[in-house]
């Protein structure tokens, strides 16, 4: 039995060194901060990520937002919707420009009226987790796909964000014979790492088996 036991965290272990980066961690935004100006770049990458289109375009546009320095309510509102729209068909966001010029606008201006900008602010108002996601899908083109994207990588940041797994994090531990993810991560954690770590580790696992057929082996 000790010898599976040492398997299974050695198996923890590899996922994690070869996939645990969380998406928040590749942008080089500081979650952990807890800070509102952090917890923001998340948010606007979230917005990227919620639409129907790769992975790799996501990141590409969210770097220019981030060398543009439009990573703020303001400095959003203040490009504009042509410079929004420059910057989104630069990025790769040629189907999606004009729509998601039109909601990250939209988003801005509620978010500045409801929370003066800030996302902190809305986390203290809602009453639980099921108000947190409801709040943040009050946002105008924010559904269940961009707020589960949002909240999965604030879980222990935000005592309030604790969304469901996604189906792609289901179908890893499910190929991978875990069982729930939460409840192997609590018997074979790894120092240096965290859930979010773990749940990003299996969603792009699970991603690859789904949509590419790959079969990762330990």
């Amino acid at each position: 039995m000790a010898g599976w036991e040492i398997m299974r965290g050695s198996l923890s272990k590899k996922l994690l060194d070869n996939f645990g980066q969380t998406y928040s961690q590749e942008l080089g935004i500081k979650l952990k901060s807890g800070k509102s100006s952090e917890i923001f770049k998340w948010f606007l990458a979230s917005l990227l990520f919620g639409k129907r289109i790769g992975e790799n375009i996501a990141k590409k546009t969210y770097f220019l937002f981030a060398e543009r320095g439009v990573l703020t309510p303001d400095k959003i509102l203040q490009t504009g919707w042509d410079g929004l729209v420059k910057i989104l068909d630069e990025g790769g966001y040629v189907r999606y420009d004009f729509s998601t010029a039109d909601r990250l606008l939209e988003v801005m201006k509620e978010l500045k009226e409801k929370y003066q900008g800030n996302l902190n602010k809305l986390h203290q108002k809602a009453k639980n987790a099921k108000d947190l996601e409801d709040k943040l899908q009050e946002f105008k083109g924010i559904g269940p796909v961009t707020t589960n994207i949002f909240l999965r990588e604030l879980r222990g940041i935000w005592k309030k964000a604790n969304p469901e797994l996604s189906p792609f994090v289901l179908l890893a531990a499910k190929k991978l014979k875990m069982g729930d993810p939460k409840r192997y991560w609590e018997k074979h954690k790894v120092r240096g790492y965290d859930f979010t770590n773990f749940e990003a580790a299996l969603l792009r696992l699970g991603k690859d088996w789904f949509h590419k057929g790959k079969v990762w082996k330990p």
